[in-house]
């Protein structure tokens, strides 16, 4: 048999295959049963067909917390991007101290996600924790129950807890450029702006492509910090989507519902990841 029809490497992903379709596949396929049926107690089924989405889509509730999702995703990549890059390009390239700062970037990202939602609940409540007590004591506008307050100790829960992410991917990209370009920009005379901008940029691009895309997809699914943290108050200004498809499924037991609205979250995902990468990619090529 010819190299060129040789077709037995597939074989080896055969297991990653059956993983994926026992992880993603089947379960994606229960929620789009559950999506087009009424579901009751006994695992009775009764048909619903569309009806579930015309309320999802017809829900101007839907629509709000799409709509916080969607400012809270933007907000937290125009935060964590610019600053990942930046403390990267403040790392030695080598040596203990780059060895150092990387061990300590990393270690937010070691922690558990609901560990972290208890850690900043009890850091930043101003009864007991020491942010919270320090903030209320110098200023009366500290007040968890005050939109814009839970919103910035949310935000910046999220930017201490995957910046890291940021800045290890922008790192390593970093670290591949090789020396012999930044000789030549040395001899040129540029500065270090123009060094960023024609050498450091364009080859940290698709790997903030990666950071960029990973970000999205994390913080649309952000759930368990605001839970911790605020219950999704006051009132609704931070429940996220996440957390209504818990409540919609979990609480109210309306499963034929937050099927529904689920799988049309995932394309919604979809679209905005795949659109993001075609336009970036396309741009650079």
């Amino acid at each position: 048999m010819s190299r060129a029809n040789d077709n037995s490497g597939f074989l080896y992903m055969l297991p990653a295959l059956l993983v994926l379709m026992f992880v993603v596949a089947i379960p994606i396929m229960v929620v789009v049963n559950y999506s087009v049926q009424d579901v009751f107690s006994g695992n009775i089924f009764i048909w619903a067909g569309s009806a579930w989405f015309e309320k999802t889509l017809k829900s101007t509730e839907f629509w709000a917390t799409l709509g916080r999702s969607a400012l809270y995703s933007s907000l937290v990549i125009a935060i964590e991007i610019p600053l990942g890059v930046f403390i990267a390009l403040k790392i030695p390239k080598s040596g203990r101290m780059a060895t150092f700062y990387i061990i300590v970037m990393a270690i937010p990202l070691l922690i558990p996600w609901f560990v972290v939602g208890l850690i900043w609940k009890i850091f930043a409540d101003p009864a007991i924790g020491p942010m919270g007590a320090a903030l209320a004591g110098f200023t009366d506008t500290y007040d968890l129950n005050r939109p814009l307050v839970a919103w910035l100790v949310i935000l910046l829960v999220d930017v201490w807890h995957w910046t890291g992410l940021v800045v290890l991917l922008a790192y390593a990209g970093l670290v591949a450029i090789p020396e012999a370009l930044y000789q030549a920009t040395r001899i040129d005379g540029a500065s270090r702006w123009a060094t960023f901008r024609y050498v450091e940029l364009p080859r940290l691009r698709h790997v903030l492509l990666i950071a960029l895309l990973l970000r999205l997809t994390d913080s649309l699914m952000v759930y368990i910090e605001p839970f911790m943290i605020t219950r999704g108050g006051p009132g609704t200004s931070t429940t996220f989507l996440s957390m209504d498809l818990i409540q919609t499924a979990m609480y109210q037991f309306d499963f034929g519902e937050a099927s529904a609205s689920a799988l049309i979250y995932v394309l919604i995902m979809l679209t905005l990841s795949w659109a993001l990468y075609s336009v970036l990619m396309k741009r650079h090529d």
